[in-house]
């Protein structure tokens, strides 16, 4: 599965912004849908999860803001981030991963390249 992320910028705190991660070679019906995200001098950290089965998951720190959606017809995955913050800022990741996917990077099998998301104060 090759995932390409896109759809970062520069906006305002309190705006709002949609990632999307399209994917291509197989359908992302089967996989578990995630998104990370890194700051400048921090480590990757987990942001939101589509399990194949349909349930989602957020880290406390966008729950409420953020929400995960999937297209398989278009076979694209969103995440749609509303009242962003400065502390928001950072290069943003999709990942699929097959079976036992949650909030560790290490359980995804595939990534796509980031899309850097700039709120300023």
């Amino acid at each position: 599965v090759q995932l390409q992320a896109s759809g970062g910028g520069l906006v305002q705190a309190g705006g709002s912004l949609r990632l999307s991660c399209a994917a291509s070679g197989r359908g992302i019906g089967n996989y578990d849908m995630g998104w990370f995200r890194q700051a400048p001098g921090k480590e990757r950290e987990f942001v939101s999860i589509s399990w194949s089965g349909g349930n989602t998951y957020y880290s406390d720190s966008v729950k409420g803001r953020f929400t995960i959606s999937r297209d398989t017809a278009k076979n694209t995955v969103y995440l749609q981030m509303n009242s962003l913050k400065p502390e928001d800022t950072a290069v943003y990741y999709c990942a699929a991963g097959r079976t036992y996917t949650g909030i560790l990077g290490y359980e995804y099998n595939y990534w796509g390249q980031g899309t850097q998301v700039t709120v300023s104060s």
